[in-house]
C-alpha cells in the first residue's frame, strides 16, 4: 500500500508510534497516542473532539485516545477522542466510535458500524457490518454480534435514562436481532435471527423469536446426521481464536480473559 500524505494534519500533541503509516486526508488530533505498526487509511479521523471543544475551544483539552500496536483502521472512520483501542484492532470501512469507548485485544469492527460511545468490549469481540451499538453497552469476551442487530438503550423514550445491554462472554448475537435496554444475556449465548430481546437471557441459552423466548440450552444442539454438539462454539471453532494450535479446553486452563 502506497501512502503519499497528502493533506494530512498531526497534532504536535499527537504520539506515533514507529512504522505508522497515515493515508491522505487524515486527521489526528491532540493527545492521540498511535502505537507501533498501525495503519490509518484515507479520510479518517482519530480523536475527534466531543461536543465542548466547538463552543469553549479556548479551554478545550482533548481527552487522550489510544490506538493499539499491529492496528488497521480502513478509510472513512471515525474514533473519537477518550477511546482506549487494544492491540490487533481492525475495522472496515466508515466505522464511527465514538468517545470513551474501550476494547480489548484483536476485536474488529465491520463496515458502516456505529458505536455510540461509553462502550466497553472485551478480547477478541468480532462486530460484522451494519451493527450499532447504543451508549453505555457492554460486551464481554469473544462475542461475535452478526450484521443489523440493534442495541437499544433509552427504556422510556425519549428520556434522559442510559441503559445499555451486557452481553456474557463467548455469546452470538444473530443477524437483524434488537436488544432492549439494560437486557442481560449470560455466557455462552445463542440470540436466535430477528429476535428482540426484552427480557435477561441465562448462560448456554438458545432465546428466538419476538419476543425472544427460551427454546433450549445451546448444548442439545447437534448436527442431525452425526449427532454432534455445535456448542459450546469454541470446541469447534478456532479460526483467529487464541487457542487455535493447543484446543480451547487446554487454553482456558491458563487464559486470564
Amino acid at each position: 500500500m502506497k501512502f503519499n500524505n497528502r493533506n494530512v494534519f498531526i497534532s504536535e500533541k499527537a504520539i506515533i508510534g514507529k512504522n505508522v503509516k497515515i493515508g491522505d486526508n487524515t486527521t489526528i488530533y491532540d493527545n492521540v497516542i498511535i502505537l507501533d505498526n498501525t495503519i490509518i487509511s484515507n479520510d479518517c479521523i482519530i480523536g475527534e473532539p466531543i461536543y465542548t471543544y466547538y463552543h469553549d475551544i479556548e479551554n478545550y483539552e482533548n481527552p487522550k485516545t489510544i490506538i493499539g500496536s499491529n492496528s488497521i483502521i480502513r478509510s472513512h472512520c471515525i474514533i473519537y477522542c477518550g477511546c482506549e483501542i487494544g492491540n490487533g484492532f481492525s475495522t472496515g470501512h466508515r466505522v464511527t466510535i465514538r468517545e470513551y469507548t474501550k476494547f480489548g485485544l484483536m476485536c474488529r469492527v465491520g463496515t458502516v458500524s456505529d458505536i455510540q460511545g461509553y462502550v466497553t468490549f472485551g478480547n477478541y469481540c468480532w462486530l460484522h457490518s451494519n451493527v450499532h451499538i447504543g451508549q453505555k453497552s457492554t460486551i464481554g469476551n469473544f462475542v461475535f454480534i452478526y450484521p443489523y442487530v440493534v442495541f437499544t438503550n433509552d427504556p422510556t423514550p425519549p428520556s434522559e435514562i442510559c441503559l445499555g445491554p451486557t452481553i456474557g462472554d463467548y455469546s452470538q448475537i444473530a443477524v437483524f436481532s434488537v436488544l432492549l435496554p439494560g437486557v442481560k444475556v449470560g455466557k455462552h449465548c445463542l440470540v436466535g435471527a430477528g429476535s428482540i430481546v426484552g427480557k435477561d437471557v441465562g448462560d448456554y441459552q438458545l432465546v428466538i423469536g419476538s419476543p425472544a423466548i427460551f427454546k433450549k440450552d445451546v448444548r442439545q444442539i447437534k448436527d442431525r446426521i452425526t449427532g454432534k454438539s455445535y456448542y459450546p462454539w469454541p470446541l469447534h471453532f478456532d479460526r483467529g481464536m487464541p487457542w487455535s494450535k493447543i484446543g480451547f479446553e487446554e487454553w482456558e486452563k491458563f487464559a486470564e480473559l
